[in-house]
Parts: structure tokens; sequence; C-alpha cells
């Protein structure tokens, strides 16, 4: 992920984080169903929205003050 899109998701706040998780999460899932089907070129797509959500995670806990 580039500087850029982390300072992007940065600015954002938790209803955002969460609404672009929740849309992750779903495009996620479209992409597993996929490529069980076999109509996956890029693989690498999923690694990348994994990581969208892990970070979207990290910064709504960071946000919310909890550990």
């Amino acid at each position: 992920m580039k500087k850029t899109d982390l300072q992007n998701l940065r600015g954002k706040n938790d209803i955002d984080l969460l609404n672009d998780m929740k849309t992750d999460k779903d495009y996620l899932w479209q992409l597993k169903m996929d490529l069980a089907a076999g109509k996956v070129k890029n693989v690498r797509e999923i690694r990348k929205v994994r990581q969208r959500i892990a970070i979207s995670k990290t910064l709504i806990k960071e946000k919310s003050g909890t550990n």
C-alpha cells in the first residue's frame, strides 16, 4: 500500500473505515468464489484486499484507544 493511500485511510473517521472494510470483505468473498470457479487471473488481488482489511481494523482500534 502506498503512503498516500495510508494517509487517506488515516484521515477517515470510524464510520467510513467500517463501511470501506465491509465493502472490502464483500469483495474478498467474491474474489474467493471466483478463484474457486477459476475466473481469477490476478490472485495477488486477494492479498491486497486482505491487507486493506487488516489496516482498516488496525486504524479503527488505534482511534478507539483500546488495546
